[in-house]
């Protein structure tokens, strides 16, 4: 018997399962492909080592894009967070996906240096993030560079948009970008970064699915 099949299956369920079994190993199948085609990804895109900040002691100070690579070795991963300019409260969405790269931030060290993007204010968020109980997360903000706006991530009128961003140091010190990709994808609405949080797999295994939750910071 397999894993998770009963007896008392009746024969449309067993039929739908042994379809939806099928699926499963073709999206794994594809998530294995659209992996090793985004390693496949040149690494000749420099970019600028453009200025950021940081909050220390409740002021912002300014730090380099080459500096937030702790372990030069290590690619820098880069979440998009909505917050600054347009978007005056943190996005509850990034939100959501930011308590979980907190509590993972110790497994995800050993392979990439992190950081979270914002375009607002450093010192203010950062008390939003002690508020949240984040104790990993490293907050960076973009607020006087134009690196969200370079790579899409704010719009003409200051509107922030969610998404990742990869960065490789060289070892002269000079930076580049690998690879970046929007929480919107195409026209599935925010469904180009759910392999990042476990929220939506876990509501895709409810019977009702995931349906139109947003998620809220409170509840």
């Amino acid at each position: 018997m397999a894993v998770g099949r009963l007896p008392s299956e009746s024969p449309e369920y067993a039929k739908i399962r042994d379809e939806l079994q099928d699926a499963e190993v073709a999206l794994r199948d594809q998530r294995e492909r659209v992996a090793e085609l985004r390693r496949r990804l040149t690494r000749d895109v420099a970019y600028e080592d453009a200025t950021f900040r940081v909050a220390r002691d409740g002021e912002q100070v300014p730090i380099r894009l080459s500096e937030l690579f702790d372990d030069p070795d290590k690619p820098l991963l880069l979440m998009q967070f909505m917050y600054g300019k347009a978007q005056a409260n943190p996005c509850p969405m990034c939100t959501a996906w930011a308590d979980g790269y907190d509590g993972v931030m110790p497994h995800l060290l050993q392979r990439a240096n992190f950081a979270v993007l914002v375009a607002g204010d450093a010192a203010l968020f950062e008390a939003y993030a002690r508020s949240r109980g984040w104790r990993n997360l490293r907050v960076v903000s973009a607020a006087d560079s134009t690196v969200k706006r370079d790579l899409g991530f704010e719009t003409d009128d200051g509107r922030q948009l969610p998404g990742v961003s990869v960065f490789l140091r060289e070892s002269d010190g000079s930076v580049r970008h690998f690879y970046s990709q929007a929480a919107l994808l195409g026209e599935a609405g925010f469904r180009g970064m759910d392999l990042l949080s476990p929220i939506w797999h876990y509501f895709d295994l409810l019977p009702e699915g995931r349906g139109d939750f947003m998620p809220s910071k409170t509840y």
